[in-house]
């Protein structure tokens, strides 16, 4: 829907977007964060580690980092003296097997539980005191980057609490350590020449880098990289302070969706009533169709009103995160854009919904039914018997993204079972 005139008040509003790239590495920083490991399973020799971590730190990252433009300096002031961080999950020591974990054993919950009211209504509360407080530099941010300011401030409310979060963690230590044993090394490593390049610039010490315990930085938990290419000064005082600067934490939250495709004339999606008789299988990004094509399928806001006019010829999109057991809506290419900050469904519609709320505080018009009885590491085997079937499930994860809420729905019309878009316990037992 495109925007409309900005008043003065914080307000609700019904915005929607078109299609962008989509950041898997957000995926796996959040989904790991779900994760508990168990000890290690082998005995090893940390001294020995330590000292191979030397080595590696020695012979394989400084080579790197200086031909990226990290001076001998800034390394050994940065590394010089760091140790391996033990406790970190997700590790992988050299002669060990992957670590354990029980991330598949999790029951599934509703996606109703990711929207607790209370959670909901405290931020909101303190997001509108924000509002006030940072209205000049947030119409700044929107005047310069097109992304609305209820947008970055409920992005800034879902990482670290409006910046109330602790970071206790050195993002140097904790990015050397898992680029050398983490289970994702591949990943960490260039994160980790990033980080010594942040420090190169001179805008922050190495000590005072701090991240989360998979190595996000500041209070827009920002990735090294990231921050390299999209942290703004906002303030003007010469560096990009995401760790305690709020002018440059939400600009630099608006420059990243900017840079992602954010287009200031639409909104981020409406909630809508879906005819029964229109499949729940029509849904995700690779079944946009035009706001009138949704229309005449009888697709209608949730109060019953016709669709937005002034989208009737923009693509948009059908989102059932819970299927027919849960509120739909109607997405444009926005919505996408806030995958792009965190690679999952619900994050998306939090941070839409959240920035919705500092308006008008209302929740979703339909409710969230039970569903549930089953764990991750049921829905990752159905995957797999998905896919042996033909179906794209988009990997077996355990996750219920879009892919397989579709695969689900045409599985059950199929199979003559009452169509949901979402599995439960009887019937993942019954697939074959």
């Amino acid at each position: 829907m495109q925007r409309q005139p900005r008043p003065t008040s914080p307000r609700s509003a019904s915005r929607l977007p078109r299609a962008s790239l989509r950041g898997a590495w957000r995926l796996a920083l959040i989904a790991v964060a779900l994760v508990l490991t168990t000890p290690l399973a082998q005995a090893v020799d940390r001294a020995a580690i330590e000292r191979d971590f030397q080595t590696f730190l020695a012979n394989d990252i400084w080579p790197e980092a200086q031909a990226a433009g990290v001076s001998r300096a800034t390394f050994q002031s940065a590394l010089g003296k760091v140790t391996l961080d033990w406790d970190l999950p997700e590790l992988v020591p050299p002669g060990t097997s992957a670590p354990h974990t029980v991330e598949s054993q999790a029951e599934f919950r509703s996606p109703g539980a990711y929207f607790n009211q209370n959670n909901l209504n405290t931020q909101v509360a303190i997001g509108r005191k924000l509002i006030g407080k940072w209205q000049k530099t947030l119409t700044g941010i929107e005047q310069r980057f097109g992304v609305p300011g209820e947008i970055t401030l409920a992005i800034w409310a879902r990482e670290t609490s409006f910046g109330n979060a602790k970071l206790p963690y050195s993002a140097i230590r904790t990015l050397a350590t898992r680029a050398f044993m983490g289970r994702r090394k591949e990943f960490f490593r260039p994160e980790l020449i990033a980080a010594l390049q942040i420090v190169q610039t001179g805008e922050i010490k190495a000590s005072q880098m701090k991240s989360s315990w998979a190595g996000a930085l500041g209070q827009p938990q920002f990735l090294p990289s990231f921050y390299l290419d999209y942290a703004v000064d906002f303030d003007g005082d010469g560096r990009r302070d995401i760790w305690n600067s709020v002018p440059d934490t939400l600009a630099s939250i608006a420059n990243f969706l900017l840079h992602k495709g954010w287009d200031p004339e639409r909104g981020w999606g409406v909630e809508v009533a879906v005819p029964a008789n229109v499949p729940c299988h029509l849904e995700g990004p690779e079944q946009g169709r035009g706001m009138m094509a949704w229309g005449d399928l009888g697709l209608t806001m949730i109060d019953g009103r016709p669709l937005p006019r002034i989208e009737q010829d923009r693509e948009a999109f059908l989102l059932m995160p819970a299927g027919r057991l849960g509120p739909a809506f109607i997405v444009s290419g926005n919505f996408y854009v806030l995958k792009d900050y965190n690679y999952s469904d619900l994050y998306a519609l939090y941070i839409g919904h959240l920035a919705d709320r500092l308006g008008n505080n209302a929740s979703f018009t339909a409710g969230w039914g039970k569903v549930g009885g089953f764990n991750r590491a049921e829905v990752a085997k159905m995957q797999r018997q998905f896919e042996a079937q033909g179906l794209d499930v988009g990997g077996s994860d355990g996750l219920i993204g879009f892919k397989t809420r579709i695969a689900v729905g045409q599985w059950q019309a199929k199979n003559g079972d009452k169509v949901t878009c979402l599995p439960d316990a009887a019937m993942i037992r019954n697939i074959h």
